[in-house]
């Protein structure tokens, strides 16, 4: 039988050899994401033929136990199933453990000598991957130690070390400045990677091709036809056991200021000179330095902050937010928000954008709508009544694809307009089912790629627009309720209605 870690996998790039060393090694994300992320790219033949992969965390666990729990893993939470005996048996010889506090630095000192053996093992030429799957407060510690025992080299050598760090990355402008400051005392930007796993996803790495590979497209993206953008991530459950940090974050600092102004700026950036990572990074962050501030009116009347009560989900009764565990009974903490606002540059001059976004909606689903603007109204007007908008809409998740709404005659003499949609599922077209996001993301790094991830810039730009949205709340407490299972506040319709507009049926 073939090993995928005996040849290198077939990618547009040179894959370099490399042990990755995953910091908070027994946590969720690395049990439910990066463990069978790893275990498919070696089944897909993508992982370098020269590879290790050694969890860093403090409990005390043996190189078995480890394994024997990510087999447990990825049994449960891969993609492909069931788990190839065969190829985990040749993988799990690849994977280690070490046992070490985050501060103490003889625990790097010792996984220094650790990684230097695996080198002459595995052949890894010394290149690290530092995946920071841990609280944000234990970036810097990590960073320093890493720094102080001389596993972060020198960017230019022969060998190379990258440092993958998960959001949130600061919790308003100021932290997030500091964060960036602290980072830079131990590597240089380029060895830096934030990773945002929105940007992994098929359909959002799509939107380069799906704009700029289609004239016909290209040609209509811009306020002379569009009317408006709705862009809408959901999900039906509740904050389960994240009530600690839940509290401390919010939805608007978990998900709108990274995932949502991501796939804004991706929709609405200008074509970039190349497809380099600086061309589009440079691109993207030209988009969230054009927003339009809001001002105090605009606070108080386009931006709507909500907490979901009880209510029923999927046809379950489900508590509220502060029936949730580890929360305080009095929380004014937003488990939803929804906002309006403008970029300020020619293609975008008058279009407004909606982003909304929640917990204990009807569903999960995360969707890019295009609105366009209504054709002249001289014919096909049955009784003065208008024929709805054409709409574009890019399903993010889940059925990732595209549909185009349009106009079309019903069969028959009347001669009745009815909207009818195109639909293009990536599923169903391709047989198969896209990778998983982490898979792309940690292929690029290894690649040294950082197209699909976070620059400083735009994280800083990012952070200057919600600030002050952050600074509005903690002053004026203006919190609405919505019951679980519906799509928000009434405050989130009245908003939107202001306009003459609507919220697209999901």
């Amino acid at each position: 039988m073939h090993n995928p870690l005996e040849e290198p996998g077939q990618l547009s790039g040179i894959i370099n050899p490399c042990i990755i060393v995953i910091f908070g090694a027994t946590g969720d994300l690395t049990a439910k994401k990066l463990m069978p992320a790893l275990y498919n790219l070696a089944k897909d033949g993508q992982l370098p033929a020269q590879f290790a992969c050694v969890g860093f965390a403090r409990r005390q666990k043996s190189h078995e136990e480890f394994r024997s729990e990510a087999k447990a893993a990825i049994s449960k939470y891969s993609r492909t199933k069931p788990i190839d005996e065969n190829l985990w048996a040749q993988f799990q010889e690849h994977i280690f453990y070490h046992v070490s506090e985050f501060h103490e630095e003889k625990g790097y000192i010792e996984l220094r000598e650790f990684l230097n053996d695996l080198d002459n093992r595995f052949g890894t030429a010394g290149n690290r991957i530092f995946y920071l799957s841990t609280q944000p407060s234990f970036f810097t510690t990590i960073c320093d130690k890493l720094h102080s025992t001389g596993l972060i080299y020198e960017e230019g050598g022969e060998k190379w070390s990258r440092i993958i760090i998960e959001k949130p990355f600061g919790h308003d402008l100021d932290s997030a400045k500091l964060l960036q400051k602290d980072l830079m005392s131990f590597a240089k930007e380029g060895q830096i990677y934030r990773i945002d796993h929105y940007l992994g996803k098929e359909t959002v790495q799509n939107l380069l091709v799906f704009r700029f590979a289609n004239l016909f497209f290209e040609s209509i993206w811009n306020s002379r036809y569009i009317d408006h953008v709705q862009i809408t991530m959901a999900e039906d459950i509740g904050i389960g056991t994240r009530g600690n940090f839940w509290e401390e974050a919010g939805l608007l600092r978990d998900i709108l200021q990274n995932h949502v102004m991501q796939l804004l700026s991706l929709v609405a950036m200008e074509p970039p000179v190349s497809l380099d990572a600086h061309a589009i990074h440079d691109e993207k962050v030209k988009v969230l330095q054009a927003l339009r501030p809001l001002t105090e009116v605009d606070l108080k009347e386009r931006v709507v902050r909500g907490q979901y009560t009880p209510g029923f989900v999927n046809g379950s009764a489900v508590i509220g937010y502060t029936q949730e565990d580890k929360v305080s009974k009095t929380s004014v903490v937003e488990t939803y928000m929804a906002l309006q606002l403008h970029i300020d540059n020619w293609r975008w001059q008058g279009v407004p954008f909606y982003l909304r976004s929640g917990k204990r909606l009807p569903k999960k689903v995360t969707e890019i709508a295009v609105v366009f603007k209504d054709p002249p109204a001289v014919l096909f007007q049955d009784g003065g009544k208008k024929n709805e908008q054409n709409v574009l809409a890019i399903r993010i998740q889940p059925d990732e694809g595209i549909s185009l709404k349009m106009n079309c005659k019903v069969p028959g003499p009347s001669s009745p307009i009815q909207p009818v949609k195109m639909d293009f599922l990536y599923g169903t077209y391709f047989g198969m089912a896209p990778p998983e996001a982490y898979e792309r993301l940690i292929c690029d790094c290894i690649l040294g790629d950082n197209t699909l991830f976070a620059r400083e810039d735009e994280v800083l730009a990012s952070w200057e627009f919600v600030t002050p949205i952050l600074n509005y709340w903690a002053k004026q407490k203006n919190l609405t309720f919505y019951p679980s299972g519906s799509w928000g506040p009434k405050e989130t319709d009245e908003m939107i209605a202001k306009d003459g507009r609507k919220w697209r049926l999901l």
